[in-house]
């Protein structure tokens, strides 16, 4: 059984996916933790299977939702060791025909919750001399991603928001992780209108669920400020990061259109 660091944590998007991969990891290894997400259901059977396992049903779109996950990440009577930003979707399509109010909600749940959640976390962190914030990113916020745009975006803004916060936090004992998987089979496909990715993309490209889970936390605990997961995703940060960025915007827009 996997051992952590952290004494206690609040996992948001808990619900499905690698924020539920998470919550069996902690719940497994015997972390407390706070679950967070808009469906109680789901999060009362995970909790009822771990001790120690608290339900936060909030929507972090909404000024109450965020307010109440906001004051629990802030408390000092119920200290949260651990904050995991999971939380967070995506839409396929052409932008300009893409329904404005899902735009603002995708960039308000994937850039203003997360940003307004990472701020009270390093407020308690801190001055505590401890603590361990984990950003789910994504391999897409390393170069532009034609039909997903607004989604490469807000995770550029998070991997480049997480990397500053690594570096102004060095020597203070709080740890802060940018994870940063590539293609994980979870229901952001459907969520985002990716389905047909499954199909476009041969099975070597992606990514178990759990192996993503683990690695994030693992590398959140070692104190890395970039966790990717797999070595050909390793690999092609590497390649991403040289590679002349007009280059990299026609292969991002051939690689998008693969997958129509």
């Amino acid at each position: 059984m996997q051992t952590y660091p952290f004494t206690s944590a609040l996992l948001t998007g808990a619900s499905s996916g690698i924020g539920e991969a998470m919550a069996h990891l902690l719940g497994q290894a015997g972390v407390p933790t706070v679950l967070v997400a808009r469906r109680t259901d789901r999060l009362d059977e995970l909790a009822a299977r771990y001790t120690g396992f608290e339900v936060l049903t909030a929507d972090l779109n909404s000024t109450k939702g965020l307010a109440a996950v906001q004051t629990r990440v802030l408390s000092t009577d119920e200290p949260i060791d651990l904050v995991v930003n999971n939380a967070g979707f995506g839409t396929s399509g052409l932008f300009h025909e893409i329904d404005p109010d899902r735009l603002h909600d995708e960039i308000g749940l994937n850039v203003q919750a997360l940003t307004t959640l990472s701020n009270a976390a390093l407020r308690v962190m801190i001055p505590r001399g401890r603590g361990y914030l984990l950003n789910v990113s994504s391999m897409a916020s390393f170069q532009p991603a034609p039909r997903l745009a607004v989604y490469a975006a807000t995770k550029a803004f998070v991997t480049s928001l997480t990397e500053s916060l690594h570096e102004e936090v060095r020597g203070t004992g709080v740890h802060v992780t940018a994870l940063c998987p590539g293609l994980t089979k979870t229901e952001f496909q459907s969520v985002s209108n990716t389905d047909s990715y499954a199909s476009s993309f041969p099975n070597f490209a992606w990514l178990n669920v759990d192996d993503v889970a683990a690695g994030g936390l693992a590398d959140v605990a070692k104190g890395k400020a970039l966790s990717v997961p797999g070595i050909m995703y390793k690999g092609i940060t590497v390649a991403t990061g040289v590679t002349p960025r007009a280059i990299t915007r026609r292969l991002s827009s051939l690689v998008q259109r693969s997958g129509e």
